[in-house]
């Protein structure tokens, strides 16, 4: 039998070994990470997401927040992303780990959104709360001048007020006031999304992601960053 040439193979051979190496290597090394687990203190990260939360990283997927929002905090080598307040120590491999799909995102037409659930603004207490959440869907530019994130109204729905003002009602003025009589509530999608928003944080401290480290003391809201 006629061997083939040794260019051949030594083609064949580089394509193994870059696959091993670039494909099977990291697979082997990423699909055998587990939650870090400190017993003493019954500290146990990250753990998976369900209820509200899953319900409302569904939303997230669905309504397409990852094509202008990141979930991943450069290291400061790379970036300026813990300056800007967006998180105390990079992220890494362990933070995604039961994420399917993995929302990294690649754009940045808004602010990185991995640590949004701890995020606070020292000059606006009520920015970043819940009720902050709600406004910000219904009318971004109403809560952050300038911002080109489209209005995601059609999460919310208005309600004749029976009795009481529902407690989740959007304290809404101006042009944006329902009608008398009438309220705007979220609808559980709504709920949901502003659920998985308000538990994001990647903070937790981890050997492989170095020391945590305190960011400048800014809003850390953010506008167009890559």
């Amino acid at each position: 039998m006629k061997q083939p040439p040794p260019i051949f193979t030594g083609i064949l051979a580089v394509f193994a070994i870059s696959f091993a190496v670039l494909a099977m290597a990291p697979a082997i090394q990423l699909g055998g990470l587990q939650p870090f687990v400190d017993e003493d203190v019954g500290d146990i990260y990250p753990i998976d997401v369900s209820g509200v939360q899953a319900e409302g990283r569904a939303v997230y997927v669905s309504q397409g927040c990852v094509a202008c929002h990141t979930e991943q905090v450069r290291d400061p080598s790379e970036g300026a992303d813990i300056e800007r307040g967006w998180g105390v120590r990079r992220t890494v491999a362990r933070d995604y780990i039961y994420e399917q799909p993995v929302l990294l995102g690649s754009m940045r037409n808004g602010p990185d959104l991995a640590n949004i659930g701890t995020r606070k603004d020292p000059d606006n207490p009520d920015k970043y709360t819940v009720a902050w959440h709600y406004l910000h869907l219904y009318n971004p530019q109403g809560v952050v001048p300038g911002s080109i994130m489209p209005s995601y109204r059609f999460l919310f729905e208005k309600r004749k007020i029976a009795g009481q003002v529902d407690a989740e009602a959007l304290k809404l003025t101006g042009a944006d006031a329902p009608p008398a009589g009438y309220q705007i509530v979220p609808t559980s999608e709504a709920r949901d999304l502003v659920a998985y928003l308000t538990t994001l944080d990647h903070s937790h401290p981890l050997k492989e992601a170095g020391p945590n480290v305190q960011p400048p003391k800014t809003s850390g809201a953010g506008g167009t960053a890559k």
